[in-house]
């Protein structure tokens, strides 16, 4: 027979294991670890990125698109954004959008971004979030997102 203590413990592991591994946890997302930053920013234009989106502290050509995107991306953040945050914000951007006015960043409720997973490369995408990577930075406080 199992005591109470080694019961509480058995569970206690099982859920702390159920919580870091999975399909669904963030620790279980990895990225090619070869991905590019010359090759990100490359792609990050070549796709149409730079059409609607600056990145802060990157020389592109200026967004082109109107009524404007107001999300800037790079810069400061609270936290370290994960592959799997950016690499989600790109193949489904409908998943988390950015808390802007809905009417500046959505057509019909849906997000103004293409639909990327149909055009993009499994190496476009790996190269564009370690170019993303490099431009955020941890800073002590918060951004707009709480990150």
């Amino acid at each position: 027979m199992i005591s109470g203590s080694k019961l509480a413990l058995m569970a206690a592991l099982v859920g702390s294991v159920a919580c870091t591994s999975g399909r669904h946890s963030t620790s279980a997302f990895h990225l090619p670890p070869d991905g590019d930053v010359d090759r990100g920013k490359a792609a990050f234009v070549s796709l149409g990125c730079s059409n609607c989106h600056e990145v802060s502290g990157v020389n592109l050509p200026k967004p082109t698109v109107q009524p404007t995107v107001p999300v800037k991306l790079g810069g400061a953040v609270g936290i370290r954004l994960t592959d799997a945050y950016l690499v989600t914000s790109i193949v489904y951007p409908n998943h988390d959008l950015a808390p802007y006015p809905k009417n500046e960043i959505t057509i019909d409720g849906q997000s103004r971004m293409p639909h990327y997973p149909d055009t993009m490369t499994i190496r476009q995408l790996t190269d564009i979030v370690a170019f993303l990577q490099s431009t955020y930075y941890v800073s002590r406080q918060p951004d707009d997102y709480g990150r």
